[in-house]
């Protein structure tokens, strides 16, 4: 008995103790979490970034101090924040929009500087008419009021043309079969890039089509409807027993046979009636249609006559100068008899009192464009190929005149070419204009 209870007391002593123990323990250490809660750290404290080694502090637009600077500063001393001024030197150099409620007398004066940029398409020819490539800018130069301008841009690359196509219809009837024939291969000319507008004249101008594209449909649908018959080629009665035509009836002659002509008069003076043949107004006509176009393209008046003029309301001197502001050259082929060898040439002389025979030339030659004489159907076909891979394939010339911007005096351009025997081809001159003046 004695044994057993011992043994029970024993027991219950150290299961006391063991208790005291833990419950000391447990004060002693911070009580822990649940095994399914996640402890979440603390994020680390930030910390100012160290400069580089001997480069000291970086400061945009400033960059970094002298090396003598930074050494002689302390490595104690407390860093400042890069400053986010510019320099004085550099201030003058900022621009900055004005705010929106500023009147111009607060924002104080402003320097716009305007020039006049002029484009000069040019045409170099051999002795022998073909066209002269592989020049370079070093090989050109553009005077303008004989004053030598630099070349600003110099470029070769092709320029789409917009052209505007005028028919002559008061053309005999011979020349004119050949004209209508030809008109089929006339798109066969221009690429997909070109567009074109069509027009014709006899007693006045007629506008046929608006530009469009050179490869469409309407192209020669139009010129299908643009053909003509053209005029008989008669001659009046100067002389003779009938040429004042004596026996008339209602006021007229009996016979219209014998007084072909139309003359009227009296024995001792004939008036020969002269031909209709509008010229100026189908150019001026062709012209106001493309001034419109947009800038970038080389505008192109392509005109296939015999370059008789007569009758028109717009007068020569007004057309050129309606041209040559608006930066239009007037390219041509010459039919008829001013397509004859030697006879082209003097009909471009003109008697006081008479019909112009060729004003066509006149056009070419002061736009800078270029004229083919041609007789044959075939030589008509091949002439509006050529002329207008010569409009499209040119050597482009860009200067700043020197002129003031205020100025609509006509200004003569003269460029030169340093090749021996060559001819350049390029326009005599412009006007400026408005659209010309670049901020």
């Amino acid at each position: 008995m004695d044994l057993g209870f011992k043994a029970l007391a024993l027991t219950a002593l150290l299961g006391s103790s063991l208790s005291l123990s833990q419950a000391a323990i447990a004060q002693t250490q911070p009580q822990q979490a649940p095994a399914d809660q996640q402890v979440v750290p603390d994020a680390p404290a930030p910390q100012a970034p160290s400069a580089l080694k001997g480069m000291g502090q970086m400061t945009p637009g400033i960059g970094s101090p002298s090396t003598t600077a930074a050494s002689s500063t302390s490595t104690d001393a407390p860093r400042q924040a890069p400053s986010t001024q510019p320099p004085p030197s550099q201030t003058k150099d900022v621009q900055t929009a004005p705010p929106q409620n500023m009147t111009p007398e607060d924002i104080g004066p402003t320097l716009v500087r305007n020039t006049t940029y002029v484009e000069v398409p040019v045409t170099v020819k051999d002795p022998k008419g073909n066209p002269v490539a592989g020049l370079t800018w070093r090989d050109f130069k553009v005077y303008e009021n004989d004053t030598w301008e630099p070349l600003k841009i110099f470029t070769v690359d092709p320029a789409p043309l917009s052209i505007a196509f005028v028919i002559d219809q008061s053309l005999t009837r011979d020349v004119m079969a050949k004209v209508n024939d030809s008109l089929s291969a006339f798109q066969g000319a221009l690429s997909p890039y070109d567009e074109v507008a069509i027009f014709s004249y006899n007693n006045g101008a007629h506008e046929w089509t608006g530009f469009t594209g050179a490869q469409g449909n309407r192209v020669p649908a139009v010129l299908a409807l643009a053909k003509s018959v053209g005029r008989d080629d008669l001659t009046p009665i100067d002389s003779g027993p009938f040429a004042t035509c004596a026996i008339v009836k209602n006021g007229g002659c009996i016979d219209p046979n014998v007084q072909q002509g139309g003359s009227v008069g009296n024995p001792s003076f004939i008036n020969i009636p002269k031909e209709i043949h509008t010229l100026n107004d189908a150019i001026l006509a062709a012209a106001k249609e493309l001034s419109t176009r947009p800038q970038g393209r080389r505008r192109i008046i392509y005109v296939i006559s015999d370059g008789k003029e007569y009758g028109s309301k717009a007068t020569y001197k007004d057309v050129l100068r309606y041209l040559q502001t608006n930066k239009i050259a007037v390219y041509g082929t010459a039919v008829g008899d001013s397509a004859r060898w030697g006879e082209g040439y003097v009909s471009r002389l003109h008697l006081p009192f008479t019909m112009y025979d060729n004003r066509l030339a006149g056009y070419v030659l002061a736009t800078g464009g270029i004229l083919d004489s041609e007789g044959s159907l075939n030589g008509i076909e091949k002439s509006y190929a050529k002329l207008s891979q010569e409009a499209r394939n040119q050597y482009t010339l860009v200067y700043s005149s020197h002129e003031p911007l205020i100025d609509d005096r006509y200004r003569k351009i003269e460029v030169r070419v340093d090749r021996p025997g060559v001819e350049v081809i390029a326009k005599k001159g412009y006007y400026p204009s408005g659209q010309d003046y670049q901020h």
